[in-house]
């Protein structure tokens, strides 16, 4: 990777989300816990949760990733709470599209992955980017 690429993957505003990442922690009682790693760099991100009428009432992650990781942490973070499975489902599969095939950034309130789109080029973070989704979509489903 050139100095360019890691400039241009490693934006300032990528950074400021790594910094500040809602919900960190755990939960004292989560209905669910999920936990994901990335094999190929060994970044981490587990998820507790609790469900309320059928959206996200409680949130709590605890992230040990890479700084893209951590970037897509707090796009999830800032936009989990009153959110239902069915919606994480459908980020988690938006993003996934984005990254892997060019598609569009998620819908809001997942529109903030829209920092991440230069990761596109770099398909070996890709796991990184999707561990909190992933989880989280995993926990809310096991939830209900």
């Amino acid at each position: 990777m050139s100095d360019a690429d890691m400039i241009k993957l490693y934006s300032g505003r990528i950074l400021e989300l790594a910094a500040d990442i809602p919900h960190l922690g755990r939960l004292a009682a989560p209905q669910a816990t999920v936990r994901k790693r990335s094999p190929l760099c060994g970044s981490v991100v587990t998820v507790g949760l609790v469900m309320a009428d059928g959206r996200v009432a409680e949130f709590a992650q605890d992230v040990k990733a890479c700084a893209l990781g951590q970037a897509a942490a707090a796009v999830v973070g800032a936009a989990v709470i009153g959110r239902t499975a069915a919606e994480l489902q459908t980020a988690r599969e938006s993003l996934r599209a984005m990254l892997a095939n060019g598609g569009p950034v998620p819908t809001a309130p997942f529109d903030g992955f829209a920092v991440l789109e230069p990761a596109r080029d770099f398909r070996n973070r890709h796991a990184s980017i999707l561990l909190a989704i992933e989880a989280a979509a995993e926990a809310a489903a096991e939830a209900e």
